[in-house]
């Protein structure tokens, strides 16, 4: 996350911070405790603002920015404070409130010089829609979440580089788009795995093809490649299977589910698969077998 200096000082830019390492939580007492003193004009409210967000009290930073937009909205600090809003919705973890002060912002300020960090905002917090502060401590595979709000991060992304090629959080929204692209990618292989479990090969296959022909330059394609071959087998597809394989050969041949000889092991075949009476009359839902789970990625091999 990128936090916005304003009045000649130079924007802190941190690429590709996963996820705050601190709450949102005030290490001042309860938000009840927050003192303003609205005597003290319009700047003294903003620069107690920006210490609450240098101490990462995000909770009193956005209290104290509400008000400050509340009592001058039309003040030399309005613009700036609703900007500041938007970074300390997202280090409290609020990223629904975020990507709406974003957008308000957008739809205010259509002009501003800094248009460009609310663009890059939205795509931040829409990528960490579904994340909170438990999210950080526990790692996890992302690519097994819930990736609606990462395609909308994507697509926000996407907008910034159309509208302003040369901002200077241009190079960090690339460089989140080939993580993006990756991770769904990944996700599309998760979904060909739990479609294997329940029996249902045909959408394994599309799984797979559409790794293989939209997510191209991902590092899930080999085993885009690997649940195709799979799937074809497993649907008595042999010859589309062996074409299959002999791609996966020449382009990885050290995915794990190739012997020496290129020969392609998937799991099991349909000589192999046993599925149980209670298995076949719940549409696999039931008592399913053991499925092949395909998870290569290239320098993680053993």
């Amino acid at each position: 996350m990128i936090k916005p200096v304003f009045f000649g000082v130079k924007w802190t830019t941190l690429l590709l911070v996963a996820s705050l390492g601190l709450s949102g939580c005030s290490l001042f007492g309860d938000d009840d405790e927050l003192q303003v003193d609205t005597n003290s004009g319009e700047q003294q409210m903003y620069r107690q603002a920006q210490r609450y967000i240098d101490t990462s009290n995000f909770d009193l930073a956005i209290s104290a920015l509400m008000q400050l937009e509340s009592r001058y909205p039309f003040g030399k600090y309005a613009e700036q404070a609703q900007l500041e809003l938007i970074y300390a919705h997202h280090g409290a973890y609020q990223n629904e409130a975020a990507i709406e002060a974003a957008d308000r912002f957008i739809r205010l300020h259509p002009q501003h010089p800094s248009v460009d960090y609310a663009f890059y905002m939205k795509g931040v917090a829409a990528y960490d829609l579904n994340k909170n502060f438990l999210a950080s401590l526990i790692p996890s595979d992302d690519s097994k979440r819930d990736v609606t709000g990462v395609r909308e991060a994507f697509s926000e992304f996407s907008q910034l580089l159309n509208r302003y090629p040369n901002s200077r959080y241009a190079q960090d929204a690339r460089a989140r788009m080939v993580y993006i692209r990756n991770m769904l990618a990944r996700h599309e292989i998760h979904v060909a795995n739990y479609y294997f479990k329940r029996g249902a090969y045909m959408a394994a296959l599309k799984r797979g093809q559409n790794v293989v022909e939209n997510m191209q330059e991902t590092t899930a394609v080999a085993d885009g490649l690997a649940v195709m071959a799979q799937a074809y087998t497993l649907l008595d597809m042999s010859s589309l299977a062996s074409d299959v394989v002999r791609v996966l050969c020449l382009n990885y041949p050290q995915h794990p589910n190739l012997d020496d000889e290129c020969t392609f092991e998937g799991g099991y075949d349909l000589d192999g698969l046993e599925r149980s009476w209670l298995n076949q009359a719940s549409f696999g839902l039931l008592d399913p077998p053991k499925a092949p789970q395909f998870d290569y990625r290239p320098g993680f091999e053993s």
